[in-house]
């Protein structure tokens, strides 16, 4: 008489592969209405199947063979073919060097599988520390990465990595330290490419969990920075920043409130006021259409008023009132340049 068969174990503390298997089964789904042409009950029973093949003997026996097993399990048993491709393809990219799929249901498929390692594992504190990272989660990470920009997906991955952690059902909600991580990841990735790490840094400190619009934005961010005009606007940052830090911790307030128009009594100080107002509105505008390298533009026409008001303008006048109005400017040139990228992340 046999025994009782006993589930395959996926993890003490997340249950079985099963139970894997169905977390990433409402993940595709979920995930689908953010890939193009990716049908949502193809990904859905590739899910399902994608794991099936680990029980047979074939696979005990070559691990390497996993997912191309499924396929043909998949294909000898009538599953569509965008189904058997997606179970074989779903452990992809394994490494730098893999290549990635891109057949819409392949990719619903393999963002499901990694997304879920990485809140499921975060969830239960199994994070990766210095060298040791025994469930691949970097690995999980950079897929992730790859996935998305070499596919030129819009996946907010906020909702994603919050939906995923629900069907967790366990732990603490990793999200903010999930989206770090990535951030981390995704600089080493750029890295080789060119890319400076503090403009992702200063982008992603926005909130910022769209990819494709990240590296968008960094690189209008870079173009910018890299003439005179934006080097010099960078400066102006810091210094209009450094003052009003100084000045807030001393007089333990803050000055973000508006300006009064009423205060404003030099003309550089009018000029300024005008320019931050104009440029506020423009940069909205261009960002609201994703149009980064015109809110670069919008914020070029700062320079400017901002070194007149430098030159000409005492902040730390005697008049309380006029002291606190223009430190109240300061910190709007701080806001304004803010909506575009954290410019405090920027490295002079």
């Amino acid at each position: 008489m046999f025994g009782e068969l006993l589930p395959l174990a996926f993890h003490a503390k997340l249950g079985s592969v099963f139970d894997k298997v169905e977390r990433i089964e409402k993940l595709a789904e979920f995930l689908a209405s953010n890939i193009p042409g990716a049908d949502a009950k193809l990904a859905q029973r590739a899910a399902r199947l994608a794991k099936a093949d680990l029980s047979t003997g074939m696979v005990g026996e070559f691990p390497e063979l996993q997912g191309v097993m499924g396929r043909y399990y998949a294909l000898q048993d009538g599953e569509p073919a965008q189904v058997a491709d997606a179970i074989a393809d779903h452990y992809k990219p394994l490494g730098p060097n893999d290549t990635c799929p891109t057949a819409p249901v392949s990719v619903t498929v393999a963002l499901a599988d990694k997304i879920d390692s990485l809140a499921a594992f975060f969830a239960i504190d199994e994070k990766p520390t210095g060298s040791r990272d025994p469930f691949a989660l970097r690995r999980a990470a950079l897929g992730t990465i790859r996935l998305i920009i070499e596919n030129k997906l819009r996946l907010p991955l906020r909702p994603a990595f919050e939906y995923a952690f629900g069907s967790v059902g366990r732990g603490d909600d990793p999200t903010v330290e999930l989206l770090a991580f990535i951030a981390d990841r995704l600089k080493v990735h750029l890295r080789e490419q060119g890319v400076r790490h503090d403009l992702i840094a200063a982008v992603f400190a926005l909130d910022e969990d769209d990819i494709v619009r990240l590296l968008a934005r960094a690189a209008a961010l870079g173009k910018f920075l890299a003439h005179e005009v934006g080097a010099n606007l960078l400066v102006a940052y810091g210094r209009a920043s450094n003052i009003v830090r100084i000045e807030e911790q001393r007089d333990s307030r803050r000055y973000d409130s508006a300006v009064e128009g009423v205060l404003l009594q030099q003309e550089e100080e009018r000029y300024l006021a005008e320019a931050l107002s104009s440029v506020t509105e423009s940069v909205q505008t261009e960002l609201s259409q994703e149009h980064f390298e015109g809110a670069m533009v919008a914020l070029a026409r700062l320079r400017r008023p901002v070194d007149e008001f430098f030159d000409k303008v005492t902040v730390n006048a005697d008049d309380p009132a006029l002291r606190e109005n223009r430190l109240r400017l300061l910190s709007r040139i701080r806001a304004v340049m803010n909506q575009v990228a954290d410019f405090s992340q920027i490295e002079g």
